[in-house]
């Protein structure tokens, strides 16, 4: 069972950029699926969540600017992120959920938003 996160990188202010997390060894359409992400001397906190359904959740101060999306046949879960601010730079790492059981976390992608 493995989630390989990428896409992360340097970004300019007011940027977009898509985040990428595959999953293997299982099938990612049962579970629900989210991103996390974790910025230096903080907490990691949630940005978005989605079931198995697709009913997302996002953090309220992310609200509009990041839309989270999956690809099952891809067996793919995306993070789509425009505007994006200095106070987004951080680890974000993408989590999957069967019903009932714990949870896995992918490896993290750095994203790092400056001029």
């Amino acid at each position: 069972v493995q989630l390989q996160a990428s896409g992360g990188g340097l970004v300019q202010p007011g940027g977009s950029l898509r985040l990428s997390c595959v999953a293997s060894g299982f099938t990612l359409e049962d579970y629900a699926v989210g991103w996390y992400r974790q910025a230096p001397g903080k907490q990691r906190e949630l940005v978005a969540i989605t079931t198995s359904v697709g009913d997302p959740n996002y953090a309220d101060s992310l609200k509009g600017r990041f839309t989270i999306s999956r690809d099952n046949a891809k067996n793919t879960v995306y993070l789509q992120m425009h505007s994006l601010k200095p106070e987004d730079t951080a680890v974000y790492y993408c989590y999957a959920k069967p019903s009932g059981a714990k949870g896995y976390w992918g490896q993290g992608t750095e994203l790092t938003v400056s001029s």
